[in-house]
């Protein structure tokens, strides 16, 4: 492969925010690397930076150094802020909004990756463009920032504004940059030697944004029927008829497939939304309750108190902290008490 010794060095800024992902500043980084690697001269030139210059802790605890603040960016081509736990702290910095909307105005590609898409779009440097969420933060996205186009893939490219849903679509989109800026070639290379086979395109579905895989259509279809009616939940013999079974076949088909009663389930689709907007919009507790399908502000507090171990008005942030709901742990969830509204 032969690589025009004309091209000029491309510069690169990756702003961390705290609690940013380790892995996510990795997998953007080595790609670069390896072209450089490759092409056996500097095609890329990036600096690492912080808000303040100083060191950041990110998600995994781990202290990360950088290579100087905001001024120190030295005329970049492209910016990519990296935020993952607690962006809404950061997205509210004016200093760090007036830097990003600076550089729009002398347009800088500006790329989002996870939660650094909040953080432009709190600048107001999204409005009108489609931008990938990862599938977790759709419901906050959506709700905080209306002018946006919100999708469930994996990256998107809008002009001159990159998004990416984060983790593993991260080395897909970083070797697709490769090629958007004349080096289709190496960045085929580079898929070679990082293993990664056939690369993703950027409009491939996330897999948790489709409905959980079911080995039975009907269930698939039943949990679909669910997902469409969280706000005006339908009794679950209704759902029954509508998959064209009778309530006492649909129970059976979700004890045997899913480990659950068709209550749980549905039970859990709820609170996976109460979850979301409790933790990503500022939505009070009555509003989320009433959103997911609740009548009983009181119901909804005691029932996500056994789901989380805490109250609902105790789980506002979207920390390393806060409690997870695992999918797959529903079966384990006791049943004592459970009722459709």
């Amino acid at each position: 492969m032969s690589i025009s010794r004309g091209v000029a060095v491309r510069k690169l800024a990756f702003l961390v925010l705290p609690e940013f992902s380790h892995l996510g500043l990795a997998a953007a980084i080595e790609p670069l690397f390896v072209a450089n690697w490759l092409a056996q001269r500097p095609l890329f030139d990036w600096r690492v930076l912080s808000v303040d210059g100083k060191p950041v802790r990110a998600s995994n605890q781990m202290m990360v150094s950088v290579q100087g603040d905001l001024a120190s960016a030295l005329d970049p081509k492209t910016v990519f802020v990296l935020a993952s736990f607690e962006p809404d702290r950061v997205a509210r910095e004016r200093p760090l909004l007036r830097w990003l909307k600076r550089l729009a105005r002398f347009g800088v590609e500006l790329g989002g990756i996870e939660n650094g898409s909040l953080v432009l779009a709190a600048a107001g440097l999204l409005d009108g463009h489609s931008v990938a969420v990862h599938w977790d933060n759709l419901i906050g996205f959506r709700e905080h920032y209306p002018a946006t186009k919100p999708v469930a893939q994996l990256y998107a490219r809008s002009r001159e504004r990159i998004t990416c849903a984060g983790a593993s679509a991260i080395l897909d989109m970083m070797i697709a940059w490769i090629g958007w800026h004349g080096e289709s070639e190496l960045a085929a290379e580079v898929s070679d030697h990082l293993l990664l086979g056939k690369l993703r395109g950027a409009d491939t579905p996330q897999r948790g944004a489709a409905a959980p895989a079911a080995s039975n259509r009907l269930i698939a279809h039943a949990e679909t029927i669910m997902r469409e009616h969280v706000d005006e939940p339908l009794p679950c013999s209704e759902i029954a008829r509508r998959v064209g079974l009778s309530l006492r076949q649909l129970e059976r088909r979700f004890s045997q497939e899913a480990g659950c009663s068709v209550l749980q389930k549905y039970l859990l689709i709820r609170m996976t939304k109460a979850h979301q907007l409790l933790q990503q919009t500022p939505l009070r507790v009555t509003e989320v309750a009433l959103a997911c399908g609740f009548s009983s502000p009181e119901y909804f507090c005691r029932l996500y108190r056994r789901f989380f171990d805490r109250s609902p008005s105790t789980d506002r942030r979207q920390s390393t902290t806060a409690p997870v709901l695992r999918q797959n742990l529903v079966a384990r969830r006791p049943r004592r008490g459970l009722r459709e509204s």
